[in-house]
């Protein structure tokens, strides 16, 4: 198997085009039926990934094209999980929201939709010679936000326990991992920024309000990872992504890695970490230290702002990065995906492939004849 993840790499998402836009838009005031927009959706998924070999990327994805936001639509289609809406505050901007809790007992569905969206990435990914790269939210993402500070949750809780509750997580988690590999996946990332809730100040006093300790979460949390991979097929590969939020250009948490390095980077059964440096917020690259053999894609190029770095500044922070990781390790990559949610970051579909181009090239540079 190639080595995952690749010296340049991406975390998964683009910026939704125009016509797919559109026709969601159709959809919701019910001008057009839901066949008609699978159709769209599929026609600009066959383009994505075209574009994405064309650029010289080795791993692809469907853009999360089929999805209103990177984690929701997931976490939505698993058993004894309810989906609510409201308005929401968070990064710095009001809009409408959704979001879930657990409302009975929580399992994996079978016929989840992502596994015949994978297929359908699989198919036309194999055609072009790629490696089709999968995406789900991390089961902490559940663990934190449908339980720990649901309020929906705590009026009406579905579990007499929390270790029943972890029980049940961790097995709807190795279900959905065997699902995806029986489907054809051999390059599966968790997304899973609820890690940031455990430094970041203001989430820290929300975790406490709710009756939990964040530091003995930090070490839940990483015994909930590491259980959920513990039955993961040795020819899979899985990486693991945290970003501090990626909302229309905005971000949630603030806090660096120190806290939490030392427990989430140990997770051996990760073949790689994408991790975000892209700002002063991330903090310095001292928390790599905790790295064992996996590799690190650092994420040194924005998906926030159209402005591109400059590439003797990216080789610089990647020489800076190889003095706490071996520099055969170290790969480069995005901060974050351009479109967590259909709204899309504050760019354009030319700034996103310039980006793409300057991420490849640079990595091409760096790395030179070691270019998997």
């Amino acid at each position: 198997m190639k080595k995952i993840p690749f010296r340049w790499d991406i975390v998964g998402s683009f910026l939704r085009p125009e016509k797919l836009k559109k026709a969601r838009e159709q959809l919701k005031q019910g001008e057009i039926t839901q066949e008609a927009l699978t159709k769209v959706e599929d026609e600009s998924i066959i383009k994505l990934i075209k574009k994405e070999k064309e650029l010289g990327l080795k791993a692809v994805t469907d853009g999360e094209f089929r999805r209103r936001w990177w984690h929701l639509d997931f976490i939505a289609g698993l058993n004894g999980i309810t989906v609510y809406d409201f308005e929401a505050r968070a990064f710095g901007v009001a809009s409408k929201a959704q979001g879930t809790f657990v409302s009975g007992k929580l399992s994996f569905n079978q016929s989840h939709p992502f596994l015949d969206h994978f297929r359908f990435t699989k198919k036309y990914a194999d055609a072009e010679g790629v490696v089709a790269k999968q995406t789900i939210p991390g089961p902490n993402m559940i663990f934190l936000d449908s339980f720990i500070l649901s309020k929906r949750y705590h009026e009406n809780p579905a579990y007499t326990s929390k270790d029943d509750f972890i029980l049940d997580l961790i097995s709807t988690y190795q279900e959905a991992i065997q699902a995806f590999y029986d489907a054809g996946c051999r390059y599966l990332q968790l997304d899973d920024t609820s890690w940031g809730a455990l430094f970041d100040d203001h989430f820290r006093s929300l975790i406490q309000e709710n009756g939990y300790n964040p530091d003995e979460l930090i070490q839940e949390f990483g015994d909930i990872t590491e259980a959920v991979l513990a039955k993961k097929p040795e020819d899979l590969a899985v990486t693991f992504h945290f970003c501090k939020g990626n909302f229309q250009s905005r971000w949630l948490y603030n806090g660096s890695y120190d806290k939490i390095a030392g427990r989430l980077l140990a997770i051996q059964a990760f073949n790689g970490f994408f991790l975000e440096f892209d700002d002063e917020r991330s903090g310095s690259f001292e928390p790599l230290e905790n790295i064992k053999d996996q590799r690190v894609v650092l994420g040194l190029i924005t998906t926030k702002t159209p402005e591109l770095e400059g590439k003797a500044e990216l080789k610089e922070r990647i020489e800076k990065a190889s003095q706490y990781v071996p520099f055969e390790q170290l790969c480069l990559g995005a901060q974050c995906g351009f479109s967590s949610t259909q709204e899309g970051n504050d760019l354009t579909e030319e700034d996103q492939w310039k980006k793409i181009n300057l991420l490849v090239d640079t990595a091409k540079e760096v790395w030179q004849e070691q270019s998997v």
